[in-house]
């Protein structure tokens, strides 16, 4: 939805709604409500028309009062919200009885007859009780809100406790006890934050919602070896700093997500504004010079050449690179200079047109306009171009992580010197991958992607002086399997966001070419310790030219359904639904697999691709679970259609699983496997192409035809967490009442189409 139901003029409710369940909780009520002020006053009201109004009052006050009643429940349950939710609730209570006294027949076949209010006569008075209604009502779904809001505070709190607990434990023994339960609540914390995630309507707040959650993943398994490691090695100084640096970014992001989620920061704090990128600048400017058409005399043309200059002047972070080639830094100059001569012949033919009293934009204002715009056009264009480059080059360079090996060896042989080498080795390519994620956030070209760039380079900035802690720790204890394995870890999450940088890479070149406009969850990237087994059995390998030219055509033929998929999610209205999100994850893990088959890409061994097919027939059998619950809302022709190919798909998955998991030997059965894996995943990918127009036309059909009012709660699986009650927090069965509870009252109304 493009704006709240609450935000319209005529029925503003005062409350800022910030989740996707509680705005589209709304939309029944306001389509009734809607449809009971927007009927056509005709002189002569058929019999028909009078009962279908009546109707659509009662249903509207019958809702409305087993609405409240849940609403009273929570109330009971919630002390704090206790006396707020009372008088919400009595407020719509008192508007949902006025709107079925408004709609009653007898009164409306005789409308003056006892001077009492109806629809027709009294519309002033519809219109406050309708008022009434939707402020009370989303008052009381707010406040139900909080208690989701409630619920992850009181998680976050339980896992400060417990993480205060682990970083004073002196022994093993009491640290795997308390581990268990750190776990636990890390677990449950988690399920909260992601479901909260994806009810957020806010793109910014999720990106920094996913930021935040990325790094609590990956330190948690952090935190257990640099703990162990500390544990082993108690006087030693770089396995404390290693450890209290993990510690310490645990609580920031944990800290985070409350501000997140509670809409707040810590005292004497600003709020936090992401510094402007050349993108959005660029953009700016360019809206202004075309304003020009329309506003000769409005528009302070003057500023704009030092809007320019201050554009030209944030252009130092390319310029004044070290890493920046002297052709491109010359490249980039000639065209700051040539967006100067193209502004200062705009003001110059504006400031003629102003003087000849021109009633429009001339000809020459025109053409000075549409080659400004050209000029500073291609400026963006060689931004996006050196920075997306810059990251390619680097991506691939660091694809070896010689680094990373070199210092592993170096501290599995207790050498400091070459540790220390090496370090400065890594310090100086994390500088670098520092430096281009800025870059990147000069052209990603959505405030989304933005963040996720400023947390890759924070992500860079605190992992390598991690890494070289660790290798620290293991130099000065060469024979220590803990402190090896803790440094196997740092060099993971290293890699690891070196895959989310490529991950990045591609969707700010997908925004820049027009073909998506804003960031996706992939669900791609394998979790710690998921197939270990596989990959310490399998032998990797890679695949020379002629392998390489023999599965080329397979491979495009894979791009070529990656990008039909892409196409058809596009066309989806909301692409962050079930069914399109799994496909596009699936579509980016075959993509990789496409880059594979050219040598390019993360995907750098035979084993790598036999993973990655493995991962996606998982994705792909989730999606199969998806369309099950999907085709359970639909007619039986309908539904028959959604399970055969449901079946395929499902066939498709697991014949793409069980030749990924099949161990071969020998390089010619090993090019069987992956030219096998390739042709499966073409099965799996062809029959999503087929899926999604047809489930995306049940949708729309399912949407237009049923009833508008049930169809928010029968589209939608993933709700607000419905609980109130401990028991619900702690996994157990629970009747305790929710949002989801309320959305299920209000989905019960019934639709009177208008007359």
């Amino acid at each position: 939805m493009a704006s709240s139901p609450c935000g319209s003029s005529n029925f503003d409710c005062g409350l800022e709604i910030k989740t996707r369940s509680v705005e589209q909780t709304l939309i029944p009520l306001v389509s009734q409500i809607t449809t009971l002020i927007n009927h056509k006053d005709k002189p002569k009201k058929s019999e028909k028309t009078l009962c279908a109004i009546q109707r659509v009052g009662q249903a509207v006050s019958a809702a409305v009062g087993r609405f409240v009643s849940v609403g009273e429940a929570i109330a009971t349950e919630n002390e704090e919200l206790k006396e707020e939710m009372g008088l919400a609730c009595l407020e719509a209570r008192r508007a949902g009885n006025a709107i079925a006294q408004l709609t009653e027949v007898s009164s409306l076949e005789q409308p003056e007859s006892d001077g009492r209010g109806t629809v027709f006569s009294d519309r002033t008075g519809m219109v406050r009780a309708a008022r009434m209604l939707l402020s009370s009502v989303t008052k009381v779904l707010v406040l139900a809100d909080r208690i989701v809001i409630k619920q992850i505070i009181t998680s976050r709190n339980k896992v400060l406790l417990t993480l205060d607990q682990l970083e004073r434990v002196t022994t093993f023994q009491e640290f795997v006890q308390i581990f268990s339960q750190f776990g636990n609540e890390m677990v449950e914390f988690a399920h909260l934050t992601g479901d909260r995630q994806n009810d957020l309507k806010d793109e910014k707040k999720k990106a920094r919602m996913a930021a935040a959650r990325a790094v609590l993943e990956k330190c948690t398994m952090m935190l257990l070896t640099a703990s162990k490691t500390c544990l082993r090695h108690p006087d030693c100084e770089s396995a404390r700093i290693n450890k209290d640096a993990v510690f310490h970014r645990m609580r920031y992001a944990l800290e985070q997500v409350i501000e997140i989620v509670t809409d707040s920061r810590p005292a004497g704090e600003a709020q936090s504004v992401l510094p402007a990128s050349l993108y959005t600048g660029i953009k700016d400017f360019k809206g202004k010079v075309e304003s020009l058409r329309d506003s000769l005399y409005h528009v302070p043309v003057e500023s704009l050449s030092a809007q320019l200059e201050a554009l030209v002047e944030q252009m130092e972070d390319f310029t004044d690179s070290a890493y920046t080639h002297h052709e491109q830094r010359e490249g980039l100059l000639q065209l700051c200079s040539l967006a100067r001569q193209d502004t200062h012949a705009l003001i110059a033919a504006w400031t003629q047109a102003q003087s000849a009293k021109a009633k429009e934009a001339p000809e020459e204002v025109e053409l000075a306009i549409l080659k400004t715009c050209q000029s500073v056009g291609e400026l963006r264009k060689e931004l996006q171009k050196i920075a997306v480059g810059r990251a390619t080059e680097l991506l691939k360079h660091h694809s070896e992580h010689l680094a990373l090996q070199a210092l592993k060896a170096a501290g599995g042989e207790g050498n400091l010197e070459a540790v220390a080498e090496y370090a400065r080795t890594l310090s100086e390519q994390k500088e670098q991958l520092v430096e281009t994620c800025r870059l990147l956030c000069h052209v990603s070209g959505t405030e989304p992607l933005e963040i996720t760039c400023i947390h890759a380079e924070e992500t860079f900035h605190v992992i390598g002086p991690q890494i070289v802690s660790a290798a620290q720790t293991l130099a000065l204890h060469p024979s220590s399997k803990i402190a090896k394995e803790n440094l196997d870890v740092f060099c993971e999450a290293w890699e690891s966001q070196l895959c989310d940088m490529a991950l990045l890479l591609r969707e700010i070149s997908d925004v820049f070419d027009g073909r998506r406009g804003d960031k996706k969850a992939y669900l791609s990237l394998p979790r710690p310790g998921k197939h270990s087994t596989n990959l310490k059995t399998a032998k990797a390998g890679k695949l020379d030219s002629e392998e390489q030219s023999t599965i080329a055509k397979l491979g495009l033929e894979l791009r070529l359904l990656t990008s039909d998929v892409d196409s058809e999610v596009e066309r989806w209205e909301d692409q962050e639904h079930d069914i399109a999100r799994q496909s596009q994850s699936i579509s980016s893990m075959a993509y990789s697999m496409y880059l594979f088959t050219r040598g390019e890409g993360l995907l750098k061994t035979t084993l790598d691709l036999f993973h990655q097919a493995e991962m996606l027939s998982e994705q792909g059998l989730q999606l199969c679970s998806h369309l099950h619950t999907f085709s359970t809302q639909l007619l039986d022709e309908e539904k028959g259609v959604i399970l055969s190919e449901t079946e395929k798909l499902a066939a498709s998955c697991q014949q793409l699983q069980m030749g990924a998991k099949t161990p071969v030997q020998g390089k010619s059965a090993t090019f069987q496997k992956v030219e096998s894996s390739i042709q499966n995943t073409k099965g799996v990918m062809t029959v999503v192409v087929f899926l999604l127009p047809v489930c995306n036309k049940l949708l729309r059909k399912s949407k237009s035809e049923r009833s508008s009012l049930e169809s928010p709660q029968n589209w939608r699986d993933k709700q607000l967490p419905t609980a109130v009650r401990e028991d619900a927090v702690n996994g157990k069965s629970s009747n305790g009442f929710g949002v989801k509870s309320l959305e299920q009252h209000m989905a019960s109304l019934t639709f009177l189409e208008s007359k």
